[in-house]
């Protein structure tokens, strides 16, 4: 498989597109670089997922519990909302799932089908634990990357205090 990469000035990487734009068309007299990229040979996903998983968050502990049924499968410290911004109670569910969202998402995005509200990663390791952010759940990303995999679209998540 051939891949070209053009790589954009820096005044055209901040464009704004129209919601009707998909792309930019900027490449008829810029170099660009070809070269070849073997895929990485897909892995069974399904095996990694917990078949009747749903996720625990118990906001006065700080803490998110995954389960299988009603097994305890994993559980990790998590940061919620500070007290002007709480994280919301009630029961969820798993609306979107982001690879690599960047900066202080973390390297995961697992959204709920509440809102703009979702469990993800941190570029403040050092705040899990803590009562800091908008009302996100904010997990250790090789935590929120260990989550992610077990867990589909649809999971149900329990927020509780």
């Amino acid at each position: 498989m051939n891949v070209r990469m053009i790589y954009l000035p820096q005044s055209l990487s901040r464009i704004k597109l129209a919601e009707s734009q998909d792309y930019i068309t900027y490449c008829q007299n810029q170099p660009a670089s070809i070269t070849d990229v073997t895929p990485a040979p897909r892995t069974d996903r399904a095996k990694h997922l917990i078949p009747r998983a749903n996720i625990l968050i118990v906001r006065s502990q700080r803490q998110l519990t995954l389960f299988d049924g009603n097994s305890p499968f994993r559980q990790y410290p998590v940061a919620i909302g500070k007290p002007a911004t709480p994280t919301p109670l009630g029961n969820y569910a798993v609306a979107t799932k982001i690879t690599n969202p960047g900066g202080v998402l973390g390297t995961r995005w697992m959204g709920l089908n509440y809102d703009a509200y979702g469990v993800h990663g941190t570029n403040a390791p050092w705040l899990i634990g803590k009562m800091v952010s908008n009302g996100c759940v904010r997990m250790h990303n090789s935590h929120v990357e260990e989550l992610f995999t077990l867990v589909n679209i649809g999971t149900p998540i329990y927020i509780r205090d």
